[in-house]
Protein backbone atom coordinates (compact mmCIF):
# COMPACT_ATOMS: atom_id res chain seq x y z
CA UNK A 1 0.00 0.00 0.00
CA UNK A 2 1.36 3.26 -0.56
CA UNK A 3 2.41 5.42 1.90
CA UNK A 4 0.47 8.68 1.92
CA UNK A 5 1.88 11.90 4.31
CA UNK A 6 -1.79 13.57 4.35
CA UNK A 7 -5.57 11.71 4.56
CA UNK A 8 -6.27 15.36 2.43
CA UNK A 9 -4.95 16.91 -0.57
CA UNK A 10 -6.85 19.91 -0.61
CA UNK A 11 -6.39 21.08 -4.36
CA UNK A 12 -7.12 24.63 -5.03
CA UNK A 13 -7.00 25.96 -9.29
CA UNK A 14 -7.19 29.49 -8.99
CA UNK A 15 -6.71 32.47 -11.67
CA UNK A 16 -6.22 36.18 -10.39
CA UNK A 17 -8.53 36.13 -7.41
CA UNK A 18 -6.40 37.21 -4.82
CA UNK A 19 -9.00 38.37 -2.54
CA UNK A 20 -11.08 35.27 -2.69
CA UNK A 21 -8.26 33.10 -1.69
CA UNK A 22 -7.77 34.94 1.03
CA UNK A 23 -10.98 34.24 2.12
CA UNK A 24 -10.56 30.38 1.37
CA UNK A 25 -7.32 29.91 3.47
CA UNK A 26 -8.66 31.95 6.03
CA UNK A 27 -11.69 29.62 6.50
CA UNK A 28 -8.99 26.82 6.02
CA UNK A 29 -7.05 27.65 9.05
CA UNK A 30 -10.29 27.48 10.96
CA UNK A 31 -11.20 23.34 10.14
CA UNK A 32 -11.44 21.41 12.95
CA UNK A 33 -9.47 18.56 12.21
CA UNK A 34 -5.99 18.88 12.98
CA UNK A 35 -3.49 20.47 10.18
CA UNK A 36 -1.41 17.20 9.88
CA UNK A 37 -4.34 15.58 8.34
CA UNK A 38 -4.10 17.63 5.80
CA UNK A 39 -2.01 19.70 2.85
CA UNK A 40 -3.00 22.51 0.68
CA UNK A 41 -1.89 22.86 -2.83
CA UNK A 42 -2.29 25.93 -4.45
CA UNK A 43 -2.23 25.40 -8.70
CA UNK A 44 -2.09 28.69 -10.22
CA UNK A 45 -3.36 28.98 -13.76
CA UNK A 46 -0.58 31.73 -14.62
CA UNK A 47 -2.46 34.64 -12.24
CA UNK A 48 -0.77 37.98 -12.38
CA UNK A 49 -2.51 39.64 -9.36
CA UNK A 50 -0.89 39.73 -5.76
CA UNK A 51 -1.83 35.83 -5.62
CA UNK A 52 1.25 34.99 -4.48
CA UNK A 53 1.81 37.36 -1.48
CA UNK A 54 -1.46 36.49 -0.09
CA UNK A 55 -0.29 32.67 -0.03
CA UNK A 56 3.19 33.78 1.12
CA UNK A 57 1.52 35.52 4.24
CA UNK A 58 -0.65 32.52 5.03
CA UNK A 59 2.53 30.67 5.05
CA UNK A 60 4.22 32.26 6.82
CA UNK A 61 1.33 33.45 9.70
CA UNK A 62 -0.30 30.14 10.00
CA UNK A 63 0.15 26.47 10.32
CA UNK A 64 -1.33 25.13 6.74
CA UNK A 65 1.15 23.13 5.10
CA UNK A 66 0.64 24.94 1.70
CA UNK A 67 2.68 23.91 -1.55
CA UNK A 68 2.16 26.51 -4.49
CA UNK A 69 2.76 25.59 -8.04
CA UNK A 70 2.42 27.46 -11.56
CA UNK A 71 1.66 27.18 -14.58
CA UNK A 72 0.91 28.90 -17.88
CA UNK A 73 -2.82 30.08 -18.19
CA UNK A 74 -4.53 26.95 -19.25
CA UNK A 75 -7.53 26.50 -17.54
CA UNK A 76 -9.19 25.06 -14.59
CA UNK A 77 -8.78 21.10 -15.49
CA UNK A 78 -4.89 21.35 -16.16
CA UNK A 79 -3.99 22.84 -13.17
CA UNK A 80 -6.00 20.56 -10.97
CA UNK A 81 -4.37 17.85 -12.68
CA UNK A 82 -1.27 19.96 -11.86
CA UNK A 83 -1.94 20.15 -8.66
CA UNK A 84 -2.62 16.05 -8.51
CA UNK A 85 0.60 15.12 -9.74
CA UNK A 86 2.05 17.07 -6.69
CA UNK A 87 -0.12 15.71 -4.26
CA UNK A 88 1.04 13.52 -1.35
CA UNK A 89 -2.86 12.69 0.27
CA UNK A 90 -4.71 9.35 -0.07
CA UNK A 91 -7.46 11.57 -1.06
CA UNK A 92 -7.85 14.47 -3.82
CA UNK A 93 -10.35 17.04 -2.32
CA UNK A 94 -11.41 19.71 -4.93
CA UNK A 95 -12.06 23.44 -3.94
CA UNK A 96 -12.69 26.35 -6.13
CA UNK A 97 -10.62 29.59 -5.44
CA UNK A 98 -13.99 31.45 -4.85
CA UNK A 99 -15.60 29.44 -1.86
CA UNK A 100 -15.36 29.27 1.61
CA UNK A 101 -15.39 26.41 3.52
CA UNK A 102 -17.26 25.72 6.61
CA UNK A 103 -14.84 24.94 9.54
CA UNK A 104 -16.65 21.51 10.08
CA UNK A 105 -16.11 20.63 5.56
CA UNK A 106 -12.85 18.09 5.89
CA UNK A 107 -13.82 16.72 9.59
CA UNK A 108 -17.19 15.71 7.75
CA UNK A 109 -15.19 14.01 4.77
CA UNK A 110 -12.85 12.37 7.75
CA UNK A 111 -15.51 10.85 9.40
CA UNK A 112 -17.36 9.23 6.25
CA UNK A 113 -14.06 7.82 4.72
CA UNK A 114 -13.27 6.72 7.89
CA UNK A 115 -16.45 4.67 7.88
CA UNK A 116 -16.00 3.34 4.14
CA UNK A 117 -13.00 3.77 1.57
CA UNK A 118 -15.05 5.34 -1.40
CA UNK A 119 -13.55 5.93 -5.01
CA UNK A 120 -14.91 9.49 -4.64
CA UNK A 121 -17.19 11.96 -2.75
CA UNK A 122 -18.92 15.59 -2.57
CA UNK A 123 -20.73 17.77 -0.91
CA UNK A 124 -23.11 21.10 -1.09
CA UNK A 125 -22.37 24.62 -1.92
CA UNK A 126 -24.23 27.46 -0.03
CA UNK A 127 -24.34 31.05 1.03
CA UNK A 128 -23.47 33.40 3.88
CA UNK A 129 -25.96 35.90 4.75
CA UNK A 130 -23.52 38.71 4.22
CA UNK A 131 -23.24 37.16 0.63
CA UNK A 132 -24.69 39.89 -1.78
CA UNK A 133 -28.59 39.50 -2.79
CA UNK A 134 -27.60 38.50 -6.31
CA UNK A 135 -25.53 35.69 -5.29
CA UNK A 136 -28.22 34.40 -2.44
CA UNK A 137 -30.62 34.56 -5.56
CA UNK A 138 -28.42 32.68 -7.90
CA UNK A 139 -27.70 29.97 -5.29
CA UNK A 140 -31.68 29.53 -4.78
CA UNK A 141 -32.00 29.19 -8.57
CA UNK A 142 -29.02 26.53 -8.53
CA UNK A 143 -30.40 24.46 -5.87
CA UNK A 144 -34.40 24.53 -6.18
CA UNK A 145 -35.97 21.36 -7.22
CA UNK A 146 -37.75 22.99 -9.93
CA UNK A 147 -34.31 23.93 -11.28
CA UNK A 148 -31.27 22.21 -11.34
CA UNK A 149 -31.10 21.10 -7.48
CA UNK A 150 -32.94 17.61 -8.37
CA UNK A 151 -29.67 17.35 -11.08
CA UNK A 152 -26.92 18.48 -8.81
CA UNK A 153 -27.59 16.57 -5.63
CA UNK A 154 -29.22 19.48 -3.54
CA UNK A 155 -32.37 18.33 -3.49
CA UNK A 156 -33.42 14.81 -1.55
CA UNK A 157 -35.44 14.19 -4.64
CA UNK A 158 -32.96 13.59 -7.09
CA UNK A 159 -34.05 13.37 -10.50
CA UNK A 160 -30.86 12.38 -12.33
CA UNK A 161 -27.43 10.43 -11.18
CA UNK A 162 -25.07 12.59 -8.29
CA UNK A 163 -22.11 13.73 -9.95
CA UNK A 164 -20.11 15.47 -7.51
CA UNK A 165 -18.89 18.74 -9.17
CA UNK A 166 -15.43 20.31 -8.58
CA UNK A 167 -16.29 23.07 -6.35
CA UNK A 168 -16.24 20.88 -3.49
CA UNK A 169 -15.53 16.97 -4.39
CA UNK A 170 -12.82 14.49 -3.76
CA UNK A 171 -11.62 11.66 -5.36
CA UNK A 172 -9.14 8.85 -3.73
CA UNK A 173 -5.68 8.85 -5.03
CA UNK A 174 -5.53 5.27 -6.36
CA UNK A 175 -8.59 5.67 -8.42
CA UNK A 176 -6.69 8.80 -10.49
CA UNK A 177 -3.96 6.29 -11.20
CA UNK A 178 -6.68 4.32 -12.69
CA UNK A 179 -8.79 6.51 -14.39
CA UNK A 180 -6.75 8.93 -15.10
CA UNK A 181 -6.64 12.99 -14.62
CA UNK A 182 -9.24 15.55 -15.53
CA UNK A 183 -10.21 16.05 -19.36
CA UNK A 184 -9.55 19.30 -21.64
CA UNK A 185 -13.21 20.38 -21.52
CA UNK A 186 -13.65 24.17 -20.11
CA UNK A 187 -16.71 23.48 -18.86
CA UNK A 188 -18.08 20.00 -17.97
CA UNK A 189 -14.80 18.78 -17.41
CA UNK A 190 -15.74 18.15 -13.83
CA UNK A 191 -18.70 15.99 -14.75
CA UNK A 192 -16.72 14.04 -17.17
CA UNK A 193 -14.23 13.13 -14.86
CA UNK A 194 -17.11 12.04 -11.97
CA UNK A 195 -18.27 9.95 -14.65
CA UNK A 196 -15.32 7.72 -14.82
CA UNK A 197 -15.23 7.68 -11.02
CA UNK A 198 -18.50 6.22 -10.77
CA UNK A 199 -17.89 3.90 -13.92
CA UNK A 200 -15.26 2.06 -11.79
CA UNK A 201 -17.95 0.58 -9.76
CA UNK A 202 -16.74 1.82 -6.32
CA UNK A 203 -18.70 3.55 -4.25
CA UNK A 204 -19.11 7.45 -4.22
CA UNK A 205 -21.10 9.34 -2.31
CA UNK A 206 -22.71 12.89 -1.19
CA UNK A 207 -21.64 14.19 2.35
CA UNK A 208 -24.42 16.56 3.09
CA UNK A 209 -22.23 18.36 6.51
CA UNK A 210 -19.62 19.00 4.00
CA UNK A 211 -20.34 22.59 2.88
CA UNK A 212 -18.77 24.91 1.32
CA UNK A 213 -20.30 28.77 0.90
CA UNK A 214 -20.12 29.64 -2.67
CA UNK A 215 -19.52 33.41 -4.09
CA UNK A 216 -20.63 32.17 -7.54
CA UNK A 217 -21.49 35.32 -10.14
CA UNK A 218 -21.97 38.57 -9.14
CA UNK A 219 -24.08 39.79 -12.31
CA UNK A 220 -26.56 38.75 -13.89
CA UNK A 221 -24.88 39.53 -17.01
CA UNK A 222 -21.91 36.47 -15.91
CA UNK A 223 -24.47 34.15 -14.70
CA UNK A 224 -26.02 34.23 -17.90
CA UNK A 225 -22.92 33.56 -19.88
CA UNK A 226 -21.89 30.38 -17.57
CA UNK A 227 -25.04 28.68 -17.78
CA UNK A 228 -25.04 28.62 -21.65
CA UNK A 229 -21.56 27.45 -21.63
CA UNK A 230 -23.11 24.71 -19.46
CA UNK A 231 -25.84 24.10 -21.94
CA UNK A 232 -23.38 23.79 -24.63
CA UNK A 233 -20.85 21.45 -22.42
CA UNK A 234 -23.70 19.05 -21.70
CA UNK A 235 -24.07 18.20 -25.74
CA UNK A 236 -20.03 17.80 -25.70
CA UNK A 237 -20.15 15.38 -22.69
CA UNK A 238 -22.56 13.52 -24.50
CA UNK A 239 -20.47 13.54 -27.57
CA UNK A 240 -17.52 11.98 -25.57
CA UNK A 241 -20.15 9.17 -23.96
CA UNK A 242 -24.21 9.14 -24.21
CA UNK A 243 -24.59 8.19 -20.75
CA UNK A 244 -23.72 11.63 -19.69
CA UNK A 245 -26.97 12.92 -21.29
CA UNK A 246 -30.16 11.97 -19.47
CA UNK A 247 -33.44 12.91 -20.07
CA UNK A 248 -33.75 15.52 -17.29
CA UNK A 249 -30.99 17.71 -19.15
CA UNK A 250 -33.66 18.46 -21.98
CA UNK A 251 -36.12 20.17 -19.45
CA UNK A 252 -34.50 24.05 -19.62
CA UNK A 253 -34.55 23.40 -23.49
CA UNK A 254 -38.05 22.28 -23.78
CA UNK A 255 -38.97 25.15 -21.34
CA UNK A 256 -36.73 27.46 -23.19
CA UNK A 257 -38.84 26.80 -26.47
CA UNK A 258 -41.95 26.07 -24.96
CA UNK A 259 -41.96 29.71 -23.13
CA UNK A 260 -41.05 31.65 -26.41
CA UNK A 261 -44.42 29.78 -28.21
CA UNK A 262 -46.62 30.43 -25.19
CA UNK A 263 -45.36 34.58 -25.30
CA UNK A 264 -45.69 34.16 -29.17
CA UNK A 265 -49.35 33.31 -28.46
CA UNK A 266 -49.66 35.50 -26.02
CA UNK A 267 -49.12 37.90 -28.28
CA UNK A 268 -51.64 36.63 -30.92
CA UNK A 269 -54.04 35.43 -28.61
CA UNK A 270 -54.27 37.46 -25.88
CA UNK A 271 -57.53 36.36 -24.50
CA UNK A 272 -56.64 32.46 -24.92
CA UNK A 273 -52.74 32.49 -23.59
CA UNK A 274 -52.43 35.27 -21.90
CA UNK A 275 -53.51 33.65 -18.53
CA UNK A 276 -51.10 31.17 -19.02
CA UNK A 277 -47.97 33.85 -18.56
CA UNK A 278 -50.09 35.29 -15.55
CA UNK A 279 -49.41 32.17 -14.24
CA UNK A 280 -45.84 31.88 -14.75
CA UNK A 281 -45.25 35.32 -13.84
CA UNK A 282 -46.95 34.21 -10.42
CA UNK A 283 -45.12 30.85 -10.25
CA UNK A 284 -41.91 33.29 -10.10
CA UNK A 285 -43.49 35.72 -7.65
CA UNK A 286 -44.19 32.72 -5.47
CA UNK A 287 -40.46 31.71 -5.75
CA UNK A 288 -39.18 35.35 -5.05
CA UNK A 289 -41.37 35.31 -1.78
CA UNK A 290 -39.95 31.72 -0.79
CA UNK A 291 -36.13 33.46 -1.25
CA UNK A 292 -36.86 35.98 1.03
CA UNK A 293 -38.10 33.51 4.13
CA UNK A 294 -34.94 31.30 2.95
CA UNK A 295 -32.38 33.76 3.04
CA UNK A 296 -34.45 36.27 5.78
CA UNK A 297 -33.48 38.93 2.89
CA UNK A 298 -35.82 41.06 1.50
CA UNK A 299 -33.54 41.79 -1.48
CA UNK A 300 -33.93 39.23 -3.02
CA UNK A 301 -37.19 39.25 -3.84
CA UNK A 302 -36.19 41.34 -6.90
CA UNK A 303 -34.02 39.43 -8.21
CA UNK A 304 -35.44 35.62 -7.50
CA UNK A 305 -37.78 36.68 -10.49
CA UNK A 306 -34.98 37.52 -12.97
CA UNK A 307 -31.88 35.06 -12.09
CA UNK A 308 -34.46 31.96 -12.55
CA UNK A 309 -35.54 32.62 -16.02
CA UNK A 310 -32.42 33.16 -17.06
CA UNK A 311 -30.47 30.18 -15.69
CA UNK A 312 -33.34 27.75 -17.79
CA UNK A 313 -33.12 30.38 -20.66
CA UNK A 314 -29.31 30.15 -20.65
CA UNK A 315 -28.97 26.78 -20.16
CA UNK A 316 -31.49 25.55 -23.03
CA UNK A 317 -30.10 28.61 -25.50
CA UNK A 318 -26.54 27.00 -24.81
CA UNK A 319 -27.91 23.22 -25.01
CA UNK A 320 -29.81 24.13 -28.35
CA UNK A 321 -27.50 25.47 -30.04
CA UNK A 322 -25.12 22.58 -29.67
CA UNK A 323 -27.11 20.29 -30.03
CA UNK A 324 -28.11 21.92 -33.31
CA UNK A 325 -24.38 22.22 -34.42
CA UNK A 326 -22.60 18.92 -32.91
CA UNK A 327 -25.58 16.10 -33.52
CA UNK A 328 -27.94 17.60 -35.80
CA UNK A 329 -24.79 19.30 -38.30
CA UNK A 330 -22.09 17.22 -37.12
CA UNK A 331 -19.93 20.12 -36.12
CA UNK A 332 -16.74 19.79 -33.94
CA UNK A 333 -17.04 20.60 -30.36
CA UNK A 334 -17.36 24.29 -29.41
CA UNK A 335 -16.95 25.99 -26.49
CA UNK A 336 -19.86 28.62 -26.15
CA UNK A 337 -18.76 32.51 -24.85
CA UNK A 338 -15.00 32.35 -24.88
CA UNK A 339 -14.22 36.29 -25.16
CA UNK A 340 -14.81 38.36 -22.24
CA UNK A 341 -16.14 35.60 -20.46
CA UNK A 342 -15.30 37.12 -17.23
CA UNK A 343 -16.49 40.36 -17.93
Amino acid sequence: MPDYQYLFSVIVPTYNRADEIRELLGSLTKQTINNSDFEIIIADDGSTDNTDEIIQQFSSDTDLNIRVFEQDHKGPGEARNLGMSEAKGKYFVFVDSDCIADENWLQAYKTEVSKMDVAGFGGPDKVLPEFLPVQKAIDYSMTSFITTGGIRGHSKKKISKYYPRSFNMGVRADVVDKIGGMGKLRHGQDIEFSHRVLSTGEPVIKVADAVVYHKRRISIKKFFKQVYNWGVARINLYKIDSGMLELVHFFPAVGTILSLIFILLAILFPSIFLPFIYFGLAVLLLMAFHGVFKYKDARVFVYIPIIVPTQIFGYGLGFINAFVKRIILGKNEFTGFVKNYYK
